[in-house]
């Protein structure tokens, strides 16, 4: 059983183009990031699209009122006749 949070705050707001987007440029600042034998810090902030992508759940697209998600703006019917 999943906290009360998680299921009315934490929807998938991404659409999943921009999911594999925020997946590849994570991957590659992580890669980046250890090249060398030397880690850099700047590449690190790779894990944070990384993580988006891969969660599928944006809090700043969520404070802002944005969902790129197509799926999830159609409310289903529930008047049954």
């Amino acid at each position: 059983m999943e906290p009360r949070f998680l299921r009315s705050h934490m929807h998938i707001n991404l659409h999943p183009v921009d999911r594999w987007i925020r997946i590849v440029v994570g991957t590659v600042l992580c890669v980046l990031a250890f090249q060398n034998n030397q880690i850099n810090g700047w590449y690190l902030i790779g894990v944070i699209p990384l993580l988006t992508g891969i969660v599928g759940f944006c809090p700043i697209y969520y404070a802002m009122g944005l969902n790129t998600n197509r799926w999830a703006r159609v409310k289903p019917d529930t008047t049954r006749k």
